[in-house]
C-alpha cells in the first residue's frame, strides 16, 4: 500500500506548528532520568522519542528499542551506570546491523560490563550496570556523534567526571554542541578544547524548566516544498533565530534554492523568492548536518539543477543505506546520479518520470524527502507510515497544504 501524491494548486499559504525537536527531546529525557527536578515542555511526538520515554519509565530487564537508533545509543550508556542491575537491549533486524562497537568499547574501557549477544560490534547487548572506575577514554569522532553524546550525558554521574579524547574529525559536531549546551544549562561544568571534552561530576542541579524548540530536520521538507512551489508562504511556529540545532544551515542553503526566510515573534516564515533566481549548481559539505542530504538531493533533482554533496559517510549506517536508496529511487525518476562511500553527485536533468513508485526502505526520511516532488508530477510513496518514526502528522499537514493524497496499490 502507498500514497499517490499530487499538487495542482498555484498558491500555498498556511500557518502551523511542528512537534518538538527529537534531538533536544531525547537528550533532555536522559538527563531528566538522572536529575528528577526537571520539567520539559513540547516533547517530540516521534516514535523514536516515545520509545525512549516508554523504556525510561519502565526499566525492564529486556529492552526493545525497535528502529530507534538514538534510543539504542543513549540507553546503552544510561544502562551501563545502573549499578547492580542487568539488562538485555535489542531492536529491529535493521538495528542489529547498525554498528555500536565504538560506544561499547569506550564504556568498557572505563569500567562498564557490556557484552555482544550475537555479532561483535552490533546489538543486541547484555549490560551489567556498574560503578565506573576510570575517567579517561578515547573514541573516534567520524562514526556517529550520538556515541559521544551518549557518553557526555552520563558523564556528570561518574565519580570525578569524564575526560573524552576524540580521535580524528568529528561528524555532526552541532549535535555535540547541543548536548554540551544542555549540560551547561543544568549548571554542569564542561570544557571543550580542540578534540578533548571534560565534564565535571555533578550529582545535583537546581530546578530546571525548558520549552523544547520545534524540529529543524522536520522543517527541511517545508523548505523543499516552498522551493519547488510556484508561490508559497508558510509560517511555522516555535522556531528560534538563535536555535541550537545544526540544521539551521537550511536557511543559507535554501536561499540558493529560491526560499527566503524571516522570523516573526516565535515563528519562521518561508517564502518563495522569485526575484533572486536559483543557483545553477549546488556544492555542499554536509558533514555537520547529514540528515538533510536526502531532502536537498531530491529538491535539486526537482529543480533540474546538478548537485555535489559531500560528508555523507554516516548515511550508509542509518535506517537504510541512504546513499544507495537515493540512487535507486532517483534513477527511477530519470536522474543520472553517482555515489561514493561519502558523497553523492547528481547531474542536471530536464524531465521527471510520472507515477513512479518510490520505495522507502523503512526509512522515514526517504518518504518525506520525496513527497514534495508531488508539486512537479504525480508520485507514489510506498509504505507511507514510516513517517511515524519522526513526524506522525506529516501527511495531515501536506493535505492542509492542498496536496492530493490518495491510497494506491
Amino acid at each position: 500500500m502507498g500514497f499517490l501524491i499530487n499538487h495542482e494548486s498555484k498558491r500555498m499559504d498556511l500557518r502551523f506548528k511542528l512537534s518538538g525537536s527529537k534531538s533536544e527531546s531525547n537528550r533532555l529525557l536522559i538527563l531528566k532520568s538522572l536529575y528528577r527536578n526537571m520539567s520539559i515542555k513540547n516533547i517530540s511526538r516521534s516514535n523514536d522519542t516515545l520509545t525512549l520515554i516508554k523504556n525510561l519509565e519502565n526499566l525492564n530487564s529486556r529492552i526493545n528499542v525497535g528502529h530507534a537508533g538514538t534510543a539504542m545509543r543513549f540507553l546503552t550508556a544510561f544502562l551501563s551506570i545502573q549499578n547492580g542491575k542487568t539488562f538485555e537491549i535489542f531492536g529491529s533486524e535493521r538495528m542489529h546491523k547498525r554498528p555500536i562497537g565504538p560506544l561499547v568499547e569506550a564504556l568498557n574501557s572505563i569500567g562498564a560490563n557490556i557484552k555482544y549477544l550475537e555479532k561483535k560490534g552490533f546489538p543486541p547487548l547484555k549490560i551489567e550496570g556498574k560503578k565506573m572506575k576510570k575517567n579517561n577514554l578515547s573514541i573516534r569522532g567520524n562514526v556517529s556523534s550520538q556515541f559521544i553524546s551518549a557518553l557526555l550525558l552520563i558523564s556528570p554521574m561518574i565519580e570525578k567526571g569524564l575526560n573524552i579524547n576524540i580521535e580524528g574529525d568529528i561528524t555532526s559536531k552541532p549535535y555535540l554542541d547541543m548536548t554540551l549546551f544542555f549540560l551547561r544549562k543544568l549548571g554542569i561544568k564542561t570544557i571543550f578544547e580542540k578534540n578533548k571534552i571534560q565534564v565535571f561530576e555533578t550529582k545535583r542541579i537546581k530546578d530546571f524548566n525548558y520549552d523544547i524548540e520545534s524540529d529543524w530536520s522536520s522543517l527541511s521538507y517545508f523548505f523543499s516544498i516552498v522551493s519547488l512551489s510556484q508561490n508559497a508562504s508558510l509560517r511555522i511556529s516555535n522556531f528560534r533565530k538563535n536555535t541550537i540545532q545544526g540544521d539551521k544551515r537550511l536557511i543559507q542553503i535554501y536561499k540558493r534554492l529560491g526560499v527566503s526566510s524571516s522570523f516573526y515573534k516565535n515563528s519562521i516564515v518561508l517564502t518563495k523568492d522569485s526575484n533572486n533566481g536559483i543557483a545553477q549548481k549546488i556544492n555542499l559539505d554536509l558533514n555537520d548536518c547529514p540528515d538533510i542530504a536526502q531532502t536537498i538531493a531530491v529538491n535539486c533533482f526537482g529543480l533540474g539543477i546538478p548537485c555535489d554533496l559531500f560528508g555523507l559517510h554516516t548515511l550508509k549506517i542509518k535506517e537504510t543505506d541512504r546513499l544507495l536508496a537515493l540512487k535507486n529511487e532517483l534513477e527511477k525518476l530519470g536522474a543520472s546520479i553517482k555515489i561514493t562511500e561519502n558523497s553523492l553527485h547528481l547531474s542536471k536533468s530536464k524531465n521527471i518520470n510520472s507515477n513512479v513508485k518510490i520505495r522507502t526502505y523503512d526509512d522515514h526520511r526517504m518518504a518525506m524527502s520525496f513527497a514534495p516532488l508531488g508539486l512537479k508530477t504525480p508520485i507514489i510513496i510506498e509504505n507511507p507510515n514510516v513517517v511515524e518514526k519522526s513526524f506522525s502528522d506529516f501527511w495531515d499537514i501536506l493535505e492542509d497544504l492542498k496536496f492530493e493524497i490518495s491510497k494506491s496499490k
